[in-house]
């Protein structure tokens, strides 16, 4: 495993006063890396880090895939709600979604009173390969899981940007992935609390 990217201790602060008491939320599609890339960047930024989906499972005392098979995606995705809604509320940390959690307008509101929303953004190659190495997604437990994801992509690629910040999820080291994200931070940070520049009154010819 490769250790967290260095950041400098200043740069970490500031974001930290940025964030306040909001959460950075990672969104995107199952296979994006959102776990794996926001433990990393928790790590590196010195918060905590959350995933919504195991704390789903911890509620539900039960995998996802059963609550899908018992209960139905409806059912889940309320749940899903009430545990991102008391995540947030518990800020600020880095706080992993499960691919279907920002397309409810109620979480996507949540996220922008109490946190800064980042779009994993994969491309289809990347994302399928990465999900046919795993079991366990609903919803791409189906005939064509291909055709299935490439729907799921069509439906919710349009969502997702409307997140903050999008930052690109590659085939590349992880660490290359969290780096983008911090530069991607610095920068919204820098822009948003750089004090206005002194503009000189303009001159009147007499």
């Amino acid at each position: 495993m490769n250790a967290a990217p260095l950041v400098p201790g200043e740069t970490a602060r500031a974001i930290g006063r940025w964030l306040n008491s909001r959460s950075l939320v990672l969104v995107g599609m199952p296979g994006a890396g959102k776990t794996t890339i926001g433990r990393r960047l928790a790590q590196a930024l010195g918060l905590s880090f959350v995933d919504a989906d195991q704390e789903i499972e911890r509620a539900a005392a039960m995998p996802i895939p059963e609550i899908f098979a018992i209960h139905g995606e409806p059912a889940f995705r309320d749940g899903e709600k009430r545990v991102i809604a008391r995540l947030l509320d518990e800020g600020p940390s880095v706080l992993a979604t499960g691919g279907g959690a920002f397309m409810a307008e109620e979480t996507r509101a949540a996220i922008r009173d109490k946190g800064v929303s980042i779009w994993l953004k994969a491309d289809f190659d990347t994302l399928y390969a990465r999900v046919r190495r795993k079991s366990g997604r609903p919803l791409l437990n189906t005939a064509d899981p291909e055709a299935t994801l490439r729907a799921l992509l069509e439906k919710r690629d349009p969502v997702f940007a409307q997140a903050d910040l999008v930052v690109r999820s590659l085939d590349a080291p992880h660490d290359h992935v969290v780096q983008a994200l911090i530069d991607a931070l610095a920068a919204r940070v820098a822009a948003e609390t750089a004090p206005a520049e002194a503009v000189a009154p303009p001159e009147i010819a007499p």
